[in-house]
């Protein structure tokens, strides 16, 4: 499986935006789905976005539709999730997730336990009101 490592995150104002970063290794990039999951304190873990193998087809969940943007560069082994007109109720710790099976599959993946996906070890982005 790939290893991920995700960066970027930190404390920002409502309205502002963050990009994350999640770096990939160990592993042939292009082969995996890509995905973002986020999990606010006390909640369970929640599907942000995805993006097959080469980036031309994404998903997103309700709340971040329009806000937030998924993509990837294969050539850099590196996907990204652009997030714009953060809110407050964005705070989370956001995981990066890669699956070989596809972003289908991912994209209904609940549990950071699935042992068939690679996970980042996350990162906290807090947003102020």
């Amino acid at each position: 499986q790939v290893q991920l490592v995700e960066s970027g995150g930190g404390l920002v104002q409502a309205g502002g935006s963050l990009r994350l970063s999640c770096a990939a290794s160990g592993g042939i990039f292009e082969m995996y789905a890509m995905g973002w999951f986020r999990q606010a304190p006390g909640k369970d873990l929640e599907f942000v976005a995805v993006t097959n193998w080469s980036g031309e087809t994404s998903y997103y969940a309700d709340p971040v539709k329009g806000r937030f943007t998924i993509s990837r560069d294969n050539a850099k082994n590196t996907g990204y999730l652009q997030m714009n007109s953060l809110k407050p109720e964005d705070t989370a710790v956001y995981f990066c997730a890669a699956d070989g099976r596809g972003l289908h599959t991912l994209k209904l993946v609940t549990s950071t336990t699935d042992s068939s996906v690679s996970w980042g070890q996350g990162t906290l982005v807090t947003v102020s009101s």
